[in-house]
């Protein structure tokens, strides 16, 4: 049985999958320990972790809805405004059998455990990049860059049935996604997730901030 090394300094490799999603020119133009974390690929069964912890959360009426009900497929959206000043992690695990990465976010809440968060990224699809967040459904994704971030904005949602991708309609989206890393300097970055409807404006934004546990 393999086992997964949890350490602050595992076996890491050069990758170039994100690089070549957004052009060099792009990519050189990020600051460089943004350009490290994500131009890394991790040696087989090791994670790299983040800690941090949640620094500011907004939802309105639809978007706690849409936050609950999404905890029928794995719970992928946070749901709870009580994460806010509290712990969080992020780990990140190469997969194995696939071309691809695991990744996993705990947010720690004021009572009761914390809410987990997996999604599987894999670098397949028309856009380049696809990420899966359980029961069949996931998202294909447009990366882009900054002045000092990566972004990653949904281009559409679909449901995998056996090797049939189909796409959602657009009354079954839950909205417009957009994760942002932005690098902050001394080895901090800002992880900011928002989800925004065209019929209920700003569903969920969380801001959340991460330290490089090697530095």
């Amino acid at each position: 049985m393999e086992h997964t090394t949890l350490c602050s300094h595992p076996q890491v490799h050069p990758d170039h999958r994100f690089r070549s999603l957004v052009g060099k020119q792009s990519w050189n133009a990020l600051p460089c320990k943004v350009r490290a974390r994500f131009g890394k690929r991790l040696s087989g069964g090791e994670s790299i972790v983040y800690q941090g912890k949640v620094v500011s959360m907004r939802m309105n009426l639809a978007g706690r809805l849409l936050a609950q009900i999404a905890r029928l497929v794995g719970g992928p959206l946070p749901y709870d405004m009580s994460s806010v000043n509290q712990p969080a992690v992020v780990s990140v695990t190469e997969d194995q059998a696939g071309s691809g990465q695991f990744w996993i976010r705990q947010y720690g809440r004021a009572s009761g455990f914390p809410q987990v968060i997996h999604s599987s990224k894999r670098f397949a699809g028309p856009t380049g990049i696809e990420e899966y967040v359980g029961a069949g459904i996931g998202m294909a994704l447009r990366v882009r860059t900054g002045q000092d971030r990566l972004c990653f904005e949904s281009d559409h949602y679909f449901l995998q049935l056996g090797t049939r991708k189909l796409r959602l309609p657009a009354w079954l989206r839950p909205g417009a996604l957009t994760i942002t890393h932005q690098g902050l300097g001394d080895g901090r970055f800002l992880f900011s997730l928002s989800l925004q409807s065209k019929l209920f404006g700003e569903l969920i934004h969380q801001d959340a901030i991460f330290s490089d546990m090697e530095d």
